[in-house]
């Protein structure tokens, strides 16, 4: 497998700290997803390997040139097959060492999943880019200003209950990031293909939060 020139996913995120994680049982047109994701603030597009032929819509908007990765990624196979579809980053729910090596072989950042102290040192053993707590809602923003705590300066992703109305809260308290879930991709909303109710919800999400790319727009 061929290494790729690396993202350096921190910087990217912390200009647009949004992730919107899609899981859907159909998904008429990825691209037109990410496109609908984009123009309402979200530059960031998770697909997951919840859904049915996630590696497929995840080359379609690849090709089309959106920034998509691939979440619930639990092998190094799935791991594989996300990156030689296109995949610029790939997402664990918890810590996964062959999904990790499976990235670094590739060139490709992994957000490796993580929620107490010793989880987070072990993500950054295996070498993840960031570390994302999960499920973030049940420990709230401040948790986010505990980790940093012990380990100033490492890139944590706030995922899991994390909603317009709580989002800035946790970029506030230290996350470098948050994931959007059902309050911008509802599954239904998604299936229907209805792109128009992507934007409306994206930027909702994001109307609130203080965004670098958006600021003076």
């Amino acid at each position: 497998m061929t290494a790729r020139p690396p993202l350096d996913l921190p910087a990217a995120l912390a200009a647009d700290p949004v992730i919107a994680v899609v899981r859907a049982p159909a998904i008429p047109d990825a691209a037109a997803l990410c496109e609908a994701l984009a123009a309402g603030g979200i530059g960031w597009t998770e697909l997951t390997f919840t859904t049915p032929e996630v590696t497929r819509h995840l080359a379609r908007a690849a090709q089309a040139g959106h920034r998509v990765g691939v979440g619930t990624v639990l092998t190094g196979d799935q791991a594989d097959r996300a990156v030689a579809a296109g995949a610029s980053f790939l997402v664990t729910p918890g810590l996964r060492p062959a999904v990790a090596e499976a990235a670094a072989e590739a060139g490709v950042p992994a957000v490796l999943g993580a929620l107490t102290p010793t989880e987070v040192a072990d993500a950054l053993d295996l070498g993840a880019a960031a570390v994302k707590i999960f499920p973030a809602k049940a420990f709230g923003p401040g948790y986010f200003k505990d980790l940093h705590g012990p380990y100033p300066g490492v890139p944590l992703v706030a995922s899991g209950g994390v909603n317009a109305g709580n989002a800035a809260a946790f970029l506030a308290h230290g996350a470098l990031a948050v994931c959007a879930g059902t309050d911008v991709v509802p599954p239904a909303v998604v299936a229907a293909g209805d792109w128009p109710e992507i934007t409306r919800r994206a930027a909702a999400f994001t109307a609130g939060l203080r965004i670098p790319s958006q600021q003076g727009s």
